[in-house]
């Protein structure tokens, strides 16, 4: 069974490389061990990448022990729904790719605030 975007249709390909995902199959996909709802497929900016730094959650730094290999502005990344949303609220949110963000992100955030940042809208 496919899983859906918030826009109601087949959820797509976020990314492949880097390869994205909870299950890092480029698919913002989520299942029971995803504990931070990893569902909007966003394009990283400089500023949303030192705000999630800032936070505590460096996504620029290489780990090859987690297979991560450092993001960069412009690379789309499968993010957290909480940390869009609290980046949203600082007004540092990233834009979202809508085909390719989970439905599971409007238990986070709405679709309005989704689509004033959209990609694809």
């Amino acid at each position: 069974m496919s899983a859906t975007n918030v826009l109601g249709n087949e959820l797509e390909v976020c990314c492949t490389s880097p390869m994205t995902g909870f299950y890092r199959d480029g698919i913002c996909n989520t299942g029971s061990g995803d504990m931070g709802a990893h569902v909007v497929c966003a394009q990283l900016t400089a500023e949303f990448l030192e705000f999630s730094r800032s936070r505590g959650n460096d996504l620029m730094t290489p780990n090859p022990l987690f297979k991560f290999p450092g993001l960069k502005p412009g690379d789309c990344w499968c993010l957290c729904a909480l940390r869009w949303k609290e980046a949203f609220d600082a007004g540092v949110a990233p834009l979202v790719r809508l085909k390719s963000t989970h439905v599971l992100a409007l238990e986070y955030v709405t679709l309005e605030e989704l689509k004033a940042h959209a990609l694809d809208a």
